[in-house]
């Protein structure tokens, strides 16, 4: 049987580790990251695998409505999408 804690409650002990300075951290079991590292880090934006059956095409959209749906700041063409997808689900 599986005994693992259903609580939500933290176990972490927040007040020693506000205390703490940057020198008190362990860090023996972390490789430092090197600019070569880095540079061939990639960077992945939700966590989220990207769709495979998205098709990129060319759509004409009034420049208004298009400037409102940038204004909501990014991701704007998920937002899109999932309007376009919400309208056909509801029209099947």
């Amino acid at each position: 049987m599986n005994k693992k804690s259903i609580s939500r409650k933290s176990l972490t002990d927040w007040q020693r580790l506000e205390t703490m300075n940057d020198e008190d951290i362990d860090l023996s079991d972390c490789p430092e990251v090197t600019p070569e590292m880095f540079a061939k880090a990639i960077v992945k934006r939700g966590g989220l695998p990207v769709a495979k059956n998205k098709a990129q095409i060319t759509l004409r959209i009034d420049s208004d409505v298009l400037d409102w749906f940038k204004s909501q700041g990014r991701g704007y063409q998920t937002q899109i999408n999932s309007l376009l997808r919400a309208y056909m689900e509801a029209r099947k």
